[in-house]
Order: C-alpha cells, then sequence, then structure tokens
C-alpha cells in the first residue's frame, strides 16, 4: 500500500509535465534539449539563490511572519527572473518557434523545481506506514507550479523577446510577471501571516495559476496579432 501511495503521488507530482510534453507540438519539434538546458539553468540559480539566502537571511526561532525577511526573500527570488532571462535570451535554441520557445523553458523549468524541492520529501515521507494527504497536496502544489512558469516563461518571452507589443499591454505584462515572480512569498505570507492551512494555500495556487494562464495566453494572443 505505501508503494502505491508512493507511486500515485509521483504520477501526480511529475507525471503532468510528461504528458505535456507529449500532448503539446513539444515533442513534434523536439525541444527536449531546449528543456534540459533551462532545467540546468533553474539548478545554477537555485544555488545562487541558497548561497543568498544562507549569507543575508537569519535563521528565525519561529514561524511568525517577519516582513524584512520576506521582502529579502522576495528580492532574492527575483534570481529565478535573471535565470529565465538567461535561459530565453542566451541559450542557444533550435530553429523553433517563440511559441515553443517559452513553452519548452518553462516545462524545463518547472520539472527542475519540482524534482529539486518534491522528490526527497516524496520518496522519505510517501512510502511511510501512515497515509497522509500531505504529498497528494504537493503533486497539486507542482501542477500550479508548472503553469505558473509556463505562464512566467510566456510573459518573459513578451518583455524581452517580443519587440514590436503594443505600448498599452506594457505595464499589463510586466505586473502580471512581477505577480507570478513573487508568488512564493505570497504563499509564505498566507502561511505564516494569516495562518492558512496546507490545502488552503494549495487551492489559491491552483486557482491563480490558472488566472495568471489565463491572462498570460490573452496577452500573448493580442500581442501576435498585427498591428493597425
Amino acid at each position: 500500500m505505501t508503494v502505491f501511495h508512493f507511486f500515485n503521488c509521483a504520477i501526480l507530482t511529475f507525471g503532468p509535465h510528461a504528458v505535456y510534453y507529449s500532448a503539446t507540438p513539444l515533442s513534434e519539434y523536439d525541444t527536449l534539449g531546449t528543456s534540459v538546458k533551462s532545467a540546468l539553468v533553474y539548478l545554477l540559480t537555485a544555488i545562487v539563490k541558497l548561497v543568498c539566502l544562507a549569507t543575508f537571511l537569519k535563521a528565525s526561532e519561529n514561524d511568525s511572519f517577519d516582513p524584512y525577511q520576506e521582502l529579502l526573500k522576495a528580492l532574492i527570488g527575483f534570481i529565478d527572473v535573471a535565470g529565465l532571462y538567461f535561459a530565453l535570451t542566451q541559450l542557444t535554441h533550435r530553429n523553433i518557434s517563440q511559441n515553443h520557445k517559452f513553452q519548452a523553458v518553462g516545462l524545463g523549468w518547472a520539472f527542475a523545481d519540482s524534482v529539486l524541492h518534491r522528490l526527497a520529501p516524496l520518496w522519505v515521507g510517501a512510502r511511510g506506514l501512515e497515509f497522509t494527504w500531505d504529498y497528494i497536496l504537493q503533486g497539486l502544489e507542482a501542477n500550479a507550479n508548472l503553469v505558473l512558469s509556463i505562464s512566467l516563461a510566456a510573459l518573459g518571452s513578451l518583455m524581452w523577446l517580443r519587440k514590436n507589443k503594443p505600448k498599452t499591454l506594457i505595464p499589463i505584462i510586466y505586473a502580471c510577471a512581477g505577480i507570478v515572480a513573487t508568488m512564493p512569498s505570497i504563499t509564505s505570507y498566507l502561511r505564516s501571516g494569516l495562518g492558512w492551512h496546507f490545502p488552503k494555500v494549495v487551492g489559491f495556487e491552483l486557482f491563480t495559476s490558472l488566472v495568471m494562464a489565463f491572462i498570460s495566453w490573452q496577452l500573448f494572443a493580442a500581442c501576435q496579432r498585427p498591428s493597425s
């Protein structure tokens, strides 16, 4: 039963990444190399973030919400944006369109995040004797992160690669990218500042990811329309 629970949680956590790759044109255009490269960039970015967190943040004796500490975390979190910028603009990609590029980069980014933050807890905890919903919720959280990562990559593609975008949409694009980039700090505030339980936080992440995906899709579509 414990092994069955582990495999169920693992499929829920990592399966959507494989489904997204195979069910979209990404597999037809062989963009796996781009996803792997972006995953490696994510791992390097995570190392830089870890060093910055260990250097500038002090260890907290309790789980209370500290605005100063959370502000530092949010600022350090923008290292992800820098890493995503590098993955989108500096890595050599095959001759793929902008649509497929940001999806491949976002997919690799999200998969690396899931492996780094969820594989070990899943392997240790989901095989325990006592059933718990926590690892199912972590799988749902990984799905929300997949959607948010692809949305952030789409917004980054509009910010850094799309030159002829409507000027009226530029503030909206940057505002949406800022919201997605600060989602870890927002969820941290919901947990520590407002005392939300994990299921409620995951529900918020799932809802927010769908909203941001819809907005990103609309912005991307609007920027692709020929200017009159």
